[in-house]
């Protein structure tokens, strides 16, 4: 397997900032939530290059190794590079929408509490989100009920909905990797080459590559839908990595249609 020059390039820089992380850099230059106040613009470009351990590193790099040389080829080192880096910041940017949208929901219920405590919006608000604090606040949330109109138990509700939402707009941390990038170049080659045939490991069975990127977005979409609550892999980044990389192979023209 020949690499090209821009993928060599990537990977070379992948893994050189992926031996340099640590745990700090990742706070520092992972893509956080708008509501975030470690929220930085640079974000979108710096957390391209970021991985989360060794699998997440290997795996999308396997992915750019396999399906970025035909690619680049095709269009040329620069265009490819640009695809690149658009899909990986449409990417983000689908993620930081779809964040936001749902932490608007649960802001707009805590702004709401602040300007109106009771005990049922208090009850409401933390089965809702923050069902694990239930036996630490079961004492709590009986005395509230029972004095509705405590100033001191409102009080000490507000302060506790303030210290909810500042630790829930970071709840899952920063989001860091290649994915969305790597979900677009996979996305493009099925687009470009779709009868390409790849030899699957897992199983040990070819695959066109039309039907693996049909697989991969139907996994993706189903995970959305249905995402765990111990799942923190960014579903919606792959997908806008999908949705972009399908948007500028139509926009650019596919310069071949079939690939054998």
């Amino acid at each position: 397997m020949v690499m090209t020059p821009v993928v060599r390039a990537l990977i070379i820089l992948n893994v050189l900032i992926f031996v340099l992380t640590s745990k700090s850099v990742i706070e520092q230059f992972g893509l956080h939530s708008f509501f975030s106040d470690q929220f930085r613009p640079f974000q979108f470009l710096t957390h391209m290059f970021l991985h989360a351990g060794l699998g997440h590193i290997l795996g999308n790099m396997f992915g750019l190794l396999v399906f970025g040389p035909m690619l680049e080829r095709v269009w040329g080192p620069a265009r490819f590079l640009v695809f690149y880096m658009i899909c990986g910041l449409g990417a983000a940017l689908l993620y930081l929408g779809v964040n936001y949208y749902e932490m608007s929901r649960v802001l707009e219920l805590v702004q709401n509490y602040r300007a109106n405590p009771t005990p049922d919006g208090f009850w409401g608000l933390i089965e809702a989100h923050a069902s694990s604090a239930y036996d630490q606040l079961a004492g709590f949330i009986d005395s509230y009920k029972a004095n509705p109109g405590s100033t001191q138990l409102q009080q000490d509700s507000v302060r506790f909905v303030n210290a909810f939402w500042e630790r829930y707009r970071d709840i899952e941390g920063p989001m860091v990797g290649a994915s969305g990038a790597i979900f677009g170049v996979i996305m493009a080659f099925g687009l470009l080459f779709p009868n390409t045939e790849l030899f699957l490991l897992f199983p040990p069975i070819p695959i066109k590559a039309k039907y693996l990127v049909l697989f991969y977005g139907a996994f993706e979409l189903y995970s959305t839908i249905n995402q765990a609550p111990t799942d923190n892999v960014a579903h919606f980044a792959h997908l806008g990595g999908m949705l972009f990389a399908f948007i500028l192979v139509k926009l650019w023209g596919s310069q071949r249609k079939t690939f054998y």
